[in-house]
């Protein structure tokens, strides 16, 4: 599907704004992962990971996004928005957005190894909805080039 024909409101749409912040990643040498946070079709919130520029293990795409979308709305709850994210939440970030009790995450890249789909049992809140494989050729596709350019370091 090409720009031209993306809906201006599809999963498609807003998971290319968080790829745009996984490139942005990518070029400032941190593991190439974007998030966008979405409440009736806004962006209201932009990351990508940042643990080595902030070193803090904790600075996921997600944790930072969910942050900042909690400032927009000045509450820790966010029941009305969509996560996007480039790669597969980790436990940790999954953990984060079951007691935001976000209402979907979309992500790219699945992540056989630290995902959160690789527990036993949902880690997510029962009513957030769970969408994958968004974009996942392009979202792998930069992990790969960037673990590729580390391996050659």
């Amino acid at each position: 599907m090409s720009d031209s024909t993306l809906s201006v409101f599809s999963d498609e749409h807003f998971m290319k704004q968080a790829f745009n912040q996984a490139k942005l990643a990518f070029d400032s040498g941190e593991l190439p992962v974007g998030a966008v946070i979405v409440s009736n079709n806004k962006i209201i919130a932009r990351a990508h990971n940042q643990t080595e520029l902030l070193n803090d293990f904790t600075a996921h795409a997600e944790m930072l996004a969910f942050t900042s979308a909690s400032e927009f709305f000045g509450s820790k709850y966010l029941n009305t928005c969509t996560l996007y994210v480039t790669l597969e939440p980790c436990v940790m970030c999954g953990g984060a957005a079951f007691w935001t009790r976000i209402k979907k995450v979309v992500y790219g890249a699945s992540d056989a190894r630290k995902g959160f789909s690789t527990l036993q049992e949902n880690i997510l809140h029962p009513k957030t909805e769970i969408k994958a494989g968004v974009m996942e050729k392009e979202c792998s596709d930069i992990l790969d080039l960037f673990f590729e350019q580390k391996r050659r370091e």
